[in-house]
């Protein structure tokens, strides 16, 4: 079948989703909406309030400020997301550094036997070498220009350059036994650290890349705790393993290790409420609040 639907206008747009029931009181408030907010952006967010997906049609009472209230919570979650995952991956690269060093010397990282794999180690060592030769950083530039062997830095200078990607990669594919070292600063075990890196990957390109988060059906999951660390381990929830809840409740965990007087769970809750968002369709269980994390204070 051949694509044929023509482009609409703005006023055809705002007239469209008023045929399908959407109430819209401001005909210029939404048509300037929509001329900045692209409508296929919008349909993610107006999704929860239609009655029939099949015809579009909208369940009575919806209206576009809803839908507007819903996007603007998003954005405001995402911005949220990244001021934790900032911290925790500002942790993570300090303590991968930090005990592969003093494990195992200042170039540990180029050392293929801490590897679980030759040939991802030496991926691994390319993508590397084409970062710390790019980058501009003045640390980076004095090592360069200084020392001729090894050829790149100590880790705890090149792992300020390596993307959080390629540092999710290089810690995933360490040993077990290397690993476990690094997991238990937080308290968590290989598997779960492992797991968890790589998801918070996935989850930190979403938000770089201005994508719905709040109910989305995620693609790269989470390993969850199955008893240690014991606040966290009762606190997730196994029954929403494709929603972000489960994200929430292990960087609330995180940031009281690593920044405690950040205030993230307490800016989290009141976004939640003034957003009067349906926090069930994040995962959140059935009075989450009486759980362990979210009586720690």
């Amino acid at each position: 079948m051949d694509f044929n639907k023509p482009a609409r206008t703005l006023d055809e747009q705002v007239t469209l989703l008023r045929e399908r029931g959407l109430r819209i009181d401001d005909r210029q408030r939404a048509r300037h909406y929509l001329k900045h907010l692209n409508y296929y952006r919008l349909t993610a967010y107006w999704l929860p309030f239609e009655a029939e997906h099949q015809t579009h049609q909208f369940e009575d009472g919806a209206c576009f400020e809803d839908v507007l209230n819903l996007y603007v919570f998003d954005r405001e979650f995402r911005l949220l997301l990244l001021d934790a995952i900032e911290r925790v991956e500002v942790s993570l690269r300090t303590i991968w550094a930090y005990q592969l060093a003093h494990l195992y010397g200042p170039h540990a990282y180029l050392e293929r036997e801490h590897a679980s794999r030759a040939d991802w180690h030496q991926s691994n060592l390319r993508s590397l070498k084409k970062e710390i030769h790019r980058s501009d950083e003045i640390f980076i530039q004095h090592y360069l220009g200084t020392y001729k062997n090894p050829e790149l830095p100590p880790i705890w200078s090149a792992c300020e350059v390596m993307s959080f990607g390629l540092l999710s990669r290089w810690l995933t594919q360490l040993k077990p036994s290397d690993a476990n070292v690094i997991a238990k600063q937080w308290g968590f075990d290989q598997r779960v650290l492992k797991g968890f890196v790589r998801h918070l990957t996935y989850i930190r390109n979403l938000c770089a890349h201005h994508s719905r988060v709040w109910n989305r059906s995620l693609t790269v999951t989470m390993p969850l705790p199955r008893s240690k660390p014991e606040a966290l381990a009762s606190s997730v929830n196994p029954d929403a393993e494709r929603r972000i809840y489960n994200t929430i409740v292990t960087l609330v965990f995180l940031l009281d290790r690593i920044s405690p007087g950040s205030g993230w769970k307490e800016r989290l809750l009141k976004l939640l409420e003034r957003h009067e968002v349906k926090v069930e369709r994040m995962g959140f269980p059935p009075s989450f609040g009486s759980l362990a994390i979210w009586r720690m204070s």
